[in-house]
């Protein structure tokens, strides 16, 4: 995942609680509160701690969004 198409993605869901997973098999869930043209800044959420992760775009093999839909 590389490039602008990436990274108007991850603007698309800047805010919003997404699971991200790395190309070294690293899971990450947080809220994305940071978006740059070659990396993102996510705020985990697991464990409470409010710890930032920086990852790259080359990095990330996919992304999906956490929020829950109301029917």
């Amino acid at each position: 995942m590389a490039g602008q198409h990436a990274e108007n993605l991850f603007r698309r869901f800047k805010g919003e609680p997404v699971s991200i997973k790395t190309i070294s098999g690293g899971i990450y869930e947080g809220k994305i509160t940071e978006v740059t043209n070659d990396y993102l800044c996510l705020t985990e959420t697991v464990g409470g701690e409010g710890v930032q992760v920086f990852l790259l775009f080359i990095a990330i093999e996919s992304m999906t969004s956490s929020a829950r839909t109301s029917s």
